[in-house]
């Protein structure tokens, strides 16, 4: 018998956001060293807020924030606006950060403020000096190299969408063949991006 696709959302659940991180996942030896390293700076935390005597709403706590940061570094995160979208849905990145289910996220700009005071009191380059210097002494870094072709490329324009720039189209044949043919930015350009180079 078919099942129904049907969904029922529940008002309450027993399960805690722990338990849908499985006990292998490398981020729970990750956030184990990145709360210990947290831990050892509570010091610069103290200071960092003590002199913030303004009042108004309370900031996002520094540990939540350094550990999105680093999900934003471990996962290549490339904005805060991203960062925010995935942990407003993602289970493993709530958990990881320290928000309940039920928490919101936090406005992207509001992310960036709280960010730069971190950046501005060293905070985050002391945080994940510590997480490797924590990494180091369990003996979990390795010396081995490996290399990694880190080139963005952003390529809007296909070889096809390129035209001549005269609007003589008697060389662009509709199977796309260019073999033996000279095309350059001086006499081709792309329809669908003008700064495409060749």
């Amino acid at each position: 018998m078919r099942g129904a696709d049907t969904f029922t959302g529940s008002l309450f659940t027993m399960r805690r956001l722990e338990d849908f991180v499985p006990q292998s996942h490398p981020l729970r030896s990750i956030r184990t060293m990145a709360n210990q390293a947290l831990v050892k700076m509570d010091r610069l935390f103290a200071q960092m807020y003590e002199a913030d005597i303004k009042g108004g709403r309370p900031s996002i706590a520094p540990e939540k924030l350094l550990r999105a940061m680093l999900l934003q570094v471990l996962y290549s995160i490339r904005s805060e606006r991203q960062l925010m979208e995935q942990t407003q849905y993602n289970l493993l990145f709530r958990w990881f950060i320290g928000l309940s289910m039920d928490d919101s996220v936090w406005v992207p700009t509001v992310f960036t403020k709280n960010r730069e005071r971190l950046i501005k009191h060293d905070a985050v380059i002391q945080f994940f000096n510590e997480v490797l210097a924590i990494a180091q002494k369990k003996n979990w870094l390795s010396g081995e190299h490996f290399s990694v072709d880190g080139t963005l490329i952003q390529a809007w324009a296909g070889h096809k969408s390129f035209v001549r720039k005269d609007g003589d189209d008697q060389d662009d044949d509709a199977g796309g063949s260019f073999k033996g043919r000279k095309r350059s930015n001086e006499t081709h350009e792309s329809k669908t991006d003008p700064d495409a180079k060749l």
